[in-house]
């Protein structure tokens, strides 16, 4: 459920022309990837195209890279090993941390602490949060997304404490091919929690189709060894998420849908081996359904529509890649996380709050997310 402080931290940011997508949420109870009751052989845990992998965390929706955690040897990571309680840690093994690194510490965000947009309850909460931001004159879209098997007992976590502090709370089983049925279920899901977003009054949904996420995971053959219609091909590797987009298209209009891509990273031992491919088949489809825009992270530009980049951009190369026609639009996640009057800032070429990485996922109400100091409100020395 999306809380009070979310209407605080989104209405803090929203300033008129702003366009703000909320974080990623669920587009089913299964879709969180995680279930102290149906850890067994629920649906939570069913979606395996193969081999294990891990999941590299960095904040919000800003990434630089597949690999951009939070290493060991950066500010504030002892800090943040202290919050075990509240996070799942995760440490590459040395078969696993192919960079080298003696040792590297990633932040999970637990899926129990995201919203989600399933049921009517859910509606009702974001309500207010969009209206909030809608009475400060800016767009909001919503990200809604399946996790697949990013939480399943093959992404090996230490130490595994739960939210509540205990290691019994949760247990993922390991991840089961999908069936068919439960693939068309998943794309019926997108398309109702689409209907939702624009009933609690979003201007449009994000589809997540990035990171190592479901719908993500389908797109990489180093995971996806199925051989019926969702696997071998680049076409049938892209059916889910073509499907989802379709479904949601259909149901919302494709003027009210962005779609979210990573094509070129590796997330989850997912490999790319053929990325352009995918990538250039994916926006063809976007193309051919209109859809409103594309946001992509390591971007190349053959999309048609509004073309979003991201991925660790100041405000002069965000200047410059609009102003080179590299882009149309720059999208930020730390900076703006840090920085809840950015756009002023920018305009004012004002300095920057630092933002703290030790606070990235914390579910905290307050600290690392409302918290940061407008202009009018300098640090205290």
């Amino acid at each position: 459920m999306p809380q009070p402080h979310n209407l605080l931290y989104y209405a803090q940011r929203a300033t008129p022309g702003a366009l703000l997508i909320a974080e990623a949420s669920a587009v089913s109870y299964a879709a969180l990837g995680r279930s102290k009751d149906d850890a067994a052989n629920g649906p939570i845990h069913r979606q395996r195209p193969g081999p294990p992998g891990f999941l590299f965390g960095t904040n919000l929706t800003d990434y630089n890279s597949a690999t951009d955690g939070v290493k060991a040897t950066e500010s504030g990571v002892n800090d943040r090993n202290n919050l075990s309680k509240w996070w799942f840690m995760s440490r590459l093994n040395e078969s696993g941390n192919a960079g080298g690194a003696e040792e590297s510490h990633y932040t999970l965000p637990s899926s129990l602490d995201a919203p989600g947009l399933w049921n009517q309850e859910q509606i009702e909460a974001w309500r207010p949060i969009v209206d909030a931001v809608h009475a400060k004159g800016a767009l909001f879209f919503c990200q809604i997304w399946h996790n697949g098997r990013v939480f399943s007992t093959d992404n090996p976590v230490t130490p595994q404490v739960s939210y509540f502090g205990n290691t019994d709370d949760l247990a993922p089983a390991a991840p089961q091919r999908l069936e068919t049925g439960e693939i068309v279920q998943i794309v019926e899901d997108f398309r109702v929690a689409a209907r939702n977003a624009i009933k609690a009054g979003f201007d449009g949904v994000e589809i997540h189709a990035a990171n190592g996420h479901l719908l993500h995971q389908f797109m990489k053959a180093s995971v996806n060894d199925r051989t019926d219609e969702y696997g071998g091909s680049v076409e049938n590797r892209c059916r889910i998420t073509v499907d989802a987009m379709s479904a949601v298209a259909e149901e919302i209009g494709a003027d009210r849908v962005g779609v979210r891509l990573s094509p070129f990273a590796d997330h989850c031992r997912e490999e790319g081996t053929d990325p352009e491919e995918v990538a250039l088949h994916l926006i063809g489809v976007m193309n051919g359904l209109g859809v409103l825009y594309c946001h992509v992270i390591e971007p190349r530009r053959a999309f048609h529509g509004t073309f979003i980049v991201n991925g660790g951009y100041d405000r002069e190369e965000g200047d410059k890649a609009v102003g080179d026609g590299y882009a149309d639009l720059v999208s930020y996640g730390r900076l703006f996380l840090a920085n809840p009057d950015l756009p002023e800032r920018f305009r004012q070429k004002a300095a920057l709050n630092a933002y703290d990485r030790s606070t990235f996922y914390t579910p905290d109400p307050v600290v690392g997310y409302t918290d940061y100091p407008f202009l009018e409100q300098p640090l205290a020395v």
